[in-house]
């Protein structure tokens, strides 16, 4: 029986291989066609696959994602091979069904069956690392008499349920980019507003602002436009503006794309990396005005021909400037980034710019619309210091507060600055000692000050004198 069975086999293998080698390919496709509308006689299953990839493998299907976290519990009691993923923190383990599995589930007292999938495509050819072109998808069966009940009540179960089950587990997500690919760490910044060195009237206003943007989809709807938000934060270096975009990803729960641009080949490529940002997100460019050369463009003939010259001069200059030209993304490019068509792919994103020296940036790159607010960082104030004495030494009062009061008033000192004289170094050392320190370091840059106002003043004398 064995043998008449492998017989059987074997012809029909070698038929199907005629069939395929030398039937025309219309013929073939009549074939199939009416093939499967003879099956559906006889057949009464439904089935209905959605594939993990969507727009020409462009983005991540939502209802992929939703549906695999809704088939995670499904999945742990009846599955017998599964796949793993520690989210929340590293403190829970969440399982999902490998390739080829299949469940069951049940609904409104009809049962209907998951399983998973994969089509491998070819290997690419010619290449240092070939990959594999895997297109996994999930096949839902069902009986057709439930047609109208799977359809409409189940899928959008399915759907509303497994979302938020996504939104329960998931672990936050820092990015940053390696050419045209994202990769990640898990995203731990400890900063809250709470924390932050800023007067408390600023910082309620720019939460007020970042909560009624994430509630407004339907608002940006409305009116026709993207839901998204661009925040240019300037001021001078270490007056927190990269905790600031810590604090903003905390307070929303939004993941973090850090945008490196000089790692970033062309316009093409930057449009790419834009497309594979996820929704609830920032997408972070810090120090914009030395990523790239981005006003180059516009600037006047006479400049251009005065950095030709200092290039001449100064060869090692040119090696630097013709480095940072490696990347070919343009001002054009950046500006269809922010607020072009392909920017109102996803939704829920914020745009943050950081930088040093504001007046450096085109004013294109900064009007309105793009960066829609703008939040100025500056020296560390009386409010901003008593929020560091109370994050570093739990301390709401003391009796040397008033002079450094007085001493903030008149000197600009960063908050980093203030925080690393308030910052315990050794365990013998009080809080007395952290206050006097800084006083010390405040009368200092006191004197600095005016020693160079005295400088500046007796050079204008002297010119004035000269010019007489």
């Amino acid at each position: 029986m064995i043998s008449h069975l492998g017989s059987i086999f074997a012809t029909l293998m070698f038929v199907w291989e005629v069939f395929q080698q030398y039937f025309p390919y219309q013929f073939r496709g009549y074939i199939e066609k009416y093939s499967q509308r003879l099956l559906s006689f006889v057949y009464p299953y439904i089935q209905i696959t959605l594939d993990e990839f969507t727009g020409e493998r462009l983005m991540r299907s939502e209802a992929y994602s939703a549906i695999e976290s809704y088939l995670s519990s499904t999945s742990s009691s009846q599955a017998k091979r599964l796949k793993a993923d520690i989210v929340k923190n590293n403190r829970s383990l969440v399982l999902s069904m490998d390739d080829h599995e299949e469940v069951a589930d049940e609904f409104q007292g009809v049962k209907l069956w998951w399983a998973s999938g994969k089509h491998v495509g070819k290997t690419q050819s010619f290449a240092f690392y070939p990959v594999t072109d895997e297109k996994r998808f999930y096949k839902l069966t069902f009986h057709k008499k439930y047609r109208d009940l799977i359809i409409e009540p189940y899928l959008k179960h399915v759907l509303k349920e497994g979302k938020a089950i996504k939104v329960r587990n998931r672990q936050r997500k820092l990015y940053t980019n390696n050419g045209p690919n994202w990769s990640h760490v898990v995203f731990e910044h400890p900063a809250t507003f709470q924390t932050l060195a800023m007067e408390q009237d600023k910082k309620e206003e720019i939460m007020e602002d970042l909560v009624t943007f994430s509630q407004a989809e339907e608002f940006y709807s409305r009116i026709g436009r993207a839901w998204k938000r661009g925040y240019l934060l300037y001021g001078p270096p270490g007056t927190g503006k990269s905790t600031m975009i810590a604090a903003m990803a905390n307070l929303l729960g939004y993941d973090i794309y850090d945008l490196e641009l000089t790692a970033v080949k062309d316009n093409t490529e930057l449009r790419k990396l834009l497309i594979e940002t996820s929704s609830k997100s920032i997408i972070v460019i810090e120090d914009i005005d030395c990523s790239l050369d981005l006003t180059g463009q516009r600037r006047p003939k006479k400049e251009k021909k005065d950095e030709a010259e200092e290039m001449k001069q100064h060869p090692m200059h040119k090696a630097s400037k013709e480095e940072a030209k490696s990347s070919q993304v343009t001002l054009s490019g950046l500006l269809n980034f922010i607020d072009g068509l392909w920017s109102a792919c996803g939704g829920e994103r914020l745009i943050v710019f950081t930088t040093n020296f504001v007046e450096k940036l085109d004013p294109a790159l900064i009007r309105k619309g793009r960066m829609d607010k703008h939040i100025e960082l500056s020296y560390c104030g009386f409010e901003a210091f008593k929020v560091l004495a109370k994050n570093y030494q739990k301390l709401d009062s003391h009796k040397l507060f008033g002079k450094i009061q007085v001493l903030l008033r008149e000197v600009r000192i960063t908050p980093a600055d203030v925080a690393e004289h308030l910052m315990p170094k050794t365990a013998s050392r009080d809080l007395q000692t952290c206050f006097e320190s800084l006083i010390q370091a405040l009368e200092s840059a006191k004197q600095a000050q005016d020693s160079n106002k005295e400088d500046t003043a007796l050079i204008q004398g002297l010119s004035e004198k000269s010019v007489q």
